[in-house]
């Protein structure tokens, strides 16, 4: 059972192919949200995975509020994994999810990290990756989402490849919670004279907080700042402030 958070698509497309290899169902973590679904009884052989990316060297807010609900009932001893998906580092996400998990009489046995394309671009210094680094970034990440396979399948014998990077504690217990208390639930997203009113950043928005007022994308306050509305946007027509006018848009090229 793949439990998965996506934004951009470089998660779903991980979940995916880990599903793919490993046989196993997925479960949006979106979706599961806005339909309370949070009681689960996975089968004596199943895995239990947890796929999402890294916001800020931090969980997601709504990784973090599922995690609070989740319900795993049944346990009996099944291995718990964790693939995050990030632009460079992660901090000491492990260890957060782990404590999580802990609280919820679960074990957290391996985390895995996958570098993807960089999609962050609401602050200064913050850009897409230039075509070349992403090429080479999804090519890598698909040889090594067979490797992780193979581990998991007992096929191979390899130490999880978790990327902490620099000042990871304190990115993780500084930045992090700035993050949180200052951008998520507040946005600066707009669309400019050339929104289609296609609607669909409304329809992809995993909290729901996107509405129509005069055939334009409005946002309440429940964004959780994970850019699936601004890299997906067909007409490239949502900016975050004045940040955002110069730069890229990205989202998974598979995700349709």
């Amino acid at each position: 059972m793949i439990f998965y958070f996506t934004g951009t698509g470089n998660s779903l497309w991980v979940a995916k192919k880990l599903g793919e290899e490993l046989h196993e169902t997925l479960v949006s973590i979106a979706e599961a949200m806005i339909k309370k679904e949070f009681v689960y009884t996975p089968e004596a052989e199943e895995k239990l995975l947890f796929v999402f990316p890294i916001h800020s060297w931090g969980l997601p807010l709504l990784v973090r509020q599922f995690m609070k609900h989740l319900e795993i009932q049944g346990y009996a001893g099944q291995f718990v994994y964790a693939v995050c998906t990030c632009g460079d580092d992660c901090g000491i996400t492990n260890k957060v999810l782990g404590r999580l998990l802990h609280f919820k009489g679960l074990p957290l046995h391996a985390v895995f990290s996958i570098q993807m394309p960089n999609n962050y671009i609401l602050l200064p210094g913050f850009d897409v990756d230039k075509k070349e680094v992403e090429q080479k970034k999804l090519k890598n990440a698909e040889e090594y989402i067979h490797e992780i396979c193979e581990m998991l399948m007992g096929k191979r014998i390899m130490k999880p490849h978790y990327i902490p990077g620099k000042f990871a504690v304190l990115k993780t217990r500084l930045v992090y919670p700035l993050f949180a208390r200052f951008f998520v639930g507040k946005t600066s997203f707009y669309a400019t004279e050339a929104c289609i009113s296609c609607g669909l950043c409304a329809k992809i928005c995993p909290t729901r907080t996107i509405s129509f007022r005069e055939n334009k994308p409005a946002w309440g306050r429940s964004c959780v700042q994970c850019l699936a509305c601004i890299h997906r946007c067909p007409a490239k027509a949502i900016e975050w402030g004045t940040e955002t006018r110069r730069k890229g848009r990205y989202h998974h090229p598979g995700l349709k």
